[in-house]
């Protein structure tokens, strides 16, 4: 019995590897896609905020939707995010701030700023849209972001087309790798809430 339980562990290891290991290697493959295409809207999905100033992922973000926009792919930009921790003010409403002070006008931008996490930035975005009479989106993030950004806007029914930022810089290659491991975590946990 002893030697069943031993072998039915290893097998089961084995197999919980080789999915982590699945996972890990479509969030790379997937970071590396760019769907640009024509599209009602840009989505924007949420980061930190200094005080009132983006993050410098956040602000590669907003520069790539601006990028969109400049060049004719969208006509709208959705920024979304709440309030985070000790700040003041929503990560939405600085983005927008951002965009506004780089010539994007005011009537081409939305915010949407309740939410604090990937599901809830997508789906306060898809009723700001609806309100809004959008329909189809370029989900804006960082690359390694951009699997499970897609997934979600899929379960929720969203025509969403992935364009990551190729900008960000990151400090250096272990807080690049930190960001991908947190990813292909996110990644996981959130296929395993989802098939629970």
């Amino acid at each position: 019995m002893a030697r069943i339980l031993k072998r039915t562990f290893w097998i089961l290891s084995g197999g919980a590897a080789v999915f982590v290991l699945a996972v890990a290697v479509e969030v790379y493959r997937f970071s590396r896609l760019d769907e640009a295409r024509p599209a009602d809207a840009a989505i924007v999905l949420g980061a930190a905020v200094f005080r009132d100033r983006p993050s410098p992922v956040l602000r590669e973000r907003i520069n790539h939707a601006i990028w969109l926009y400049e060049n004719g792919y969208v006509d709208t930009i959705i920024f979304t995010g709440g309030v985070g921790w000790n700040d003041a003010r929503s990560e939405a409403e600085v983005a927008r701030q951002y965009a506004l002070a780089q010539g994007v006008p005011a009537a081409n931008t939305l915010v949407e700023t309740a939410s604090v996490s990937t599901v809830e930035n997508l789906m306060n975005a898809q009723q700001v849209a609806s309100e809004n009479e959008l329909h189809t989106f370029l989900l804006v993030s960082t690359p390694f972001h951009m699997k499970r950004a897609m997934a979600i806007a899929d379960d929720l029914g969203m025509e969403a087309y992935s364009s990551p930022t190729r900008t960000t810089r990151w400090i250096n290659q272990a807080t690049k790798s930190r960001a991908y491991v947190r990813e292909v975590a996110g990644y996981l946990a959130y296929l395993v809430l989802r098939i629970g």
